[in-house]
């Protein structure tokens, strides 16, 4: 909920005027109905009002607590609604009968019940869960309105305090004040719809997926089945007859916690006072459109292969939190990318496995005429065809395209099968989909967008059917056309290596852009000009970086010295400019908080950092509170996702050899592998040589000594995937997974297998150490390092990517000093025995250097200057939210002031 506010300004406890020349307890206001007013208007929804006013109310009355509490629909039961000094997370939760407890006293009595010493009365009830034990005293006075009971109105305080007539009366006038709003708030609740098709509404909007509270009821209708479904709601919820699901919420007492998230889904959906509101408002009626080849939102939504994807669905989310009007476009793979399985051999197998349409949140998208959207393209060999899928993410959409059609050669329906299957055809059609394909589906639902954000070059088909689209409606030709078009293109290019530049020849450019070109009225010169760096060079073939680079009016990196990188790699494009003057500027990749931060993380931080602190999460002065932790809280915190971690490695270690049909013993083994008492050292990501996983295995004497060593033990957790044409990849996580076989390092070494967001989940929560050793510049930027961070893990990183601008030597450790050399050998052994060094000499010491108390207090201030600097630095909040300022708002022509120099 958002932060309390204190509505019109006043001194803390200053009565309002009405009160101010009488005696408080004479008076028959404590808040008038401006007040009420005002707060509703900055609250903007009952829920955020109810909290703003019991803030206000709690001030004027000098107690520690206020509550309001809602009488359910079955009128038997009160459930809290807000509270100030209670626990917030009960909000929601915290659900009583009318005959429980005092509050349940006021509705049943419908009259104001005063305690002054609250154990020494029959009626009251303990609630541990809402940390009641510290408050003595108790008033509360029945909401009604309209003369119907809505709920009570409730303050504690933790010294005895006899309550005087006059204060009941003042409370008793706060609540007639009151309860329009509440009564607001509870026929918003309403039962509208039984408890299965609220559960099947959550389950449709993927806001669930980075909502705590909505992910915990789908956990527990069934722990065992929602873990074996990949966390998918929808395939729990097909599963599970009504009847079943309704004894299981009378089991567990759900109906509350189920209206609950309803209630905020529809309130977070609903809500028009967000950040974009604020500052974007020019995108509501044009949003902007964001391409990626992928989309990483969630495990049960298998369309990403990596950080590329995890990176575009954390964009969307911050987006949608923030309010801003944006509409994802990418495709829908029905095999996705593949489920990674070891042999006994250490070798990757891939798998993959057909997406069932059915278990996921996806419907068809509806076009301006009512009916289902399908968009064609014309190639010289013949037309492609696509249907759309639209997605709910919170309040943004996701389009995806689908070529499984009805009229499309089988080579066709298999485009949308594989992520980053097959050769330069096979790729340059799926791109053909996406841009020209992509855009056409956004004109079909008849949304014209503002902003062409391309997330790297796979979409920049999506430029030349803009253009097209523009001369055709404004009657202009190619030259007039460009201009205007690119001023509202933004290209994000993400690689730092010249190889990972998607390029065509001139032969597949003619085949599927002729069409395209004929209507523009441009040569087959022409055009593939647009993709070459020397335009003259016909032996040149055409690049799509280059395309988006030449197309966008804003191109930028994802790191400061990725951005170097780029200016460097791009210089060409340029001509006459100096390297430093190339326009390719940065805007530093960050991750989404709610996906990343484990929920005993997120109660912490509610506990210390403020109400609505997550609102603020991009903002530096949220994350001073963390300070103020305690060191045993936050160490214990972190101790039990560690736990958490050894426990997933332990579960899947044994079952990936169940499935290699390995020896009772191995099992066994397996079973106890690892130690939540070791330093922790984690490594996840893409196994592509440059990453250098092994790294580590530099010097394997050293390494057996330092795992081995009973004072200072040292364990690893491994897990990623190799591409499936990478053989040299394939080798380097071979060397890893034998490692579990070596008896030297057998119960020091994991490797998990099926590398996803799930896994990714616990290990970044979960890890002491996040291990990033890349050959320094080739990390473009990198964010798991950054989901460690939120959870107070710490980083032992290169100074490459996101790092090189986050490391200040005391909030995590460097491998090496930035210096880089010629020869790769050279490079590879120095940087290898940097890590070791660093190892043995810092973050070993370090971590095991206990006090009375054994707690490592010099680690836990590293962990806490790691959160407190970087929590709100590398966040997608503040990314999405530079990509507005300095991006989006100017392209869609929405910047107040530019007093730039010409050709800046």
């Amino acid at each position: 909920m958002a932060q309390p506010s204190l509505g019109p300004q006043r001194n803390e406890g200053e009565l309002p005027a009405a009160m101010s020349t009488a005696d408080p307890t004479e008076s028959s206001y404590v808040l008038t109905l401006e007040e009420i007013g005002n707060l509703a208007a900055e609250g903007g929804k009952p829920a955020e009002t109810l909290t703003n006013v019991v803030a206000l109310i709690a001030k004027r009355f000098k107690t520690e607590v206020c509550s309001a509490y809602l009488l359910e629909p079955d009128r038997t039961n009160l459930i809290l609604a807000a509270t100030v000094g209670l626990r917030p997370q009960c909000v929601g939760t915290l659900r009583m009968a009318l005959n429980e407890g005092l509050a349940g006293l006021v509705a049943e009595q419908v009259q104001p019940v005063a305690v002054e010493q609250v154990n020494t009365h029959p009626r009251f009830k303990y609630f541990s869960e809402a940390g009641e034990e510290a408050y003595q005293s108790f008033l509360g006075v029945p909401l009604i309105d309209g003369g119907v009971l809505q709920g009570v109105l409730v303050v504690q305080t933790m010294d005895a305090r006899a309550f005087t007539d006059g204060e009941i009366k003042m409370l008793s006038e706060a609540a007639a004040q009151l309860a329009p709003v509440v009564s607001e708030a509870r026929t918003l609740d309403r039962f509208v719809a039984p408890l299965q098709e609220r559960l099947w509404s959550l389950a449709r909007n993927l806001w669930w997926s980075w909502d705590n509270d909505s992910t915990s009821l789908f956990h527990d209708l069934d722990p065992l089945r929602w873990r074996q479904l990949n966390h998918n709601p929808i395939s729990l919820l097909s599963e599970i007859p009504l009847a079943g699901v309704e004894r299981r919420a009378q089991e567990l007492v759900l109906h509350s916690r189920v209206n609950y998230a309803y209630r905020r889904k529809r309130e977070y959906l609903d809500a028009d006072r967000t950040w974009g509101a604020r500052h974007a408002g020019i995108l509501r009626p044009r949003p902007v459109a964001y391409f990626s080849l992928e989309f990483g939102l969630h495990e049960s939504l298998p369309v990403y292969s990596g950080g590329l994807g995890v990176l575009a669905g954390d964009h969307i989310k911050s987006a949608s939190d923030l309010g801003l009007p944006l509409v994802g476009i990418g495709l829908f793979y029905g095999q996705g990318y593949f489920r990674q399985r070891l042999d006994k051999n250490g070798w990757q197998q891939e798998e993959y496995l057909q997406t069932d349409v059915s278990q996921m949140p996806m419907e068809p998208a509806i076009g301006t005429k009512g009916e289902p959207v399908t968009v064609q393209i014309e190639t010289r060999s013949g037309s492609i065809r696509a249907k759309v899928w639209r997605l709910k993410v919170g309040r943004c959409s996701l389009l995806l395209l689908d070529s499984n059609v009805e009229g499309n050669a089988p080579e066709d329906r298999e485009l949308t099968s594989r992520l980053y299957g097959g050769d330069g055809r096979f790729r340059i059609r799926q791109e053909l989909l996406l841009g020209v394909g992509g855009f056409r589906a956004l004109k079909a639902m008849g949304i014209t967008p503002s902003v062409l954000h391309l997330n790297e070059g796979h979409s920049g088909f999506a430029v030349l059917e803009a253009i097209r689209s523009r001369m055709e409606e404004e009657g202009l030709d190619f030259n007039c056309t460009i201009p205007r078009v690119s001023r509202e293109v933004v290209f994000t290019t993400h690689t730092p290596v010249p190889a990972g530049h998607d390029r065509f020849d001139a032969g597949l450019i003619e085949e599927h852009l002729g069409p395209l070109r004929d209507s523009m009225g441009l040569s087959h010169d022409w055009l593939m000009s647009l993709g070459r760096e020397n335009p003259n060079n016909s032996n040149e073939c055409f690049c799509m970086t280059v395309l988006g680079l030449k197309l966008s009016r804003r191109a930028n990196a994802v790191s400061a010295l990725h951005g170097e990188v780029s200016r460097a790699m791009w210089t060409s494009l340029y001509p006459g400019r100096a390297e430093e003057a190339v326009p390719i500027r940065h805007i530093t990749n960050g991750v989404h908080v709610p996906t990343w931060l484990a929920p005993q993380m997120f109660r912490l931080y509610d506990r210390h950092l403020g109400t609505g602190w997550a609102e603020h999460s991009g903002e530096p002065e949220i994350w001073e509170g963390i300070e103020n932790v305690d060191d045993a809280e936050l160490w214990e915190t972190h101790l039990s996702l560690k736990t958490r971690l050894v426990e997933f490695a332990r579960l899947r270690a044994v079952e990936q050899a169940e499935r290699r049909g390995e020896t009772a013993k191995t099992l066994q083994s397996l079973g106890k592998v690892l130690s939540p008492d070791a330093l922790t050292i984690g490594f996840a990501r893409r196994f592509a040589t440059y990453k250098r996983a092994n790294l580590i295995l530099a010097d394997m004497e050293l390494l057996a000594s330092m795992v081995n060593d009973p004072k200072r033990p040292v364990q690893f957790v491994f897990a990623g995937k190799a591409h499936p044409h990478d053989e040299p990849g394939k080798r380097v996580l071979q060397q890893i997974a034998e490692l579990m076989r070596n008896p030297r390092f057998a119960d020091k070494f994991v490797f998990v297998e099926d590398y996803d967001i799930n896994v990714g989940r616990y290990l970044v929560q979960g890890v002491d150490v996040w291990l990033n050793n890349p050959r320094r510049p080739l990390e473009a930027s990198g964010t798991s390092g950054q989901k460690v961070v939120l959870n107070g893990g710490l980083n032992l990183s290169v100074l490459d990517g996101w790092w090189a601008e986050a490391y200040d030597g005391l909030n995590g450790f460097a491998i090496g000093t930035g210096r880089t050399h010629s020869n790769m050998d050279v490079h590879d052994t120095r940087d290898g025995e940097d890590l070791q060094r660093t190892l043995r000499e810092e973050v070993i010491p370090l971590y095991y250097q206990r006090d009375q108390d054994g707690l490592p207090r010099g680690w836990i201030k590293r962990m806490k200057r790691t959160i407190r600097t970087l929590g709100w630095r590398f966040n997608a909040d503040r990314m999405v939210m530079d990509y507005t300022r300095k991006c989006y708002i100017p392209a869609a022509g929405g910047a107040s002031s530019d007093m730039r120099a010409a050709g800046v």
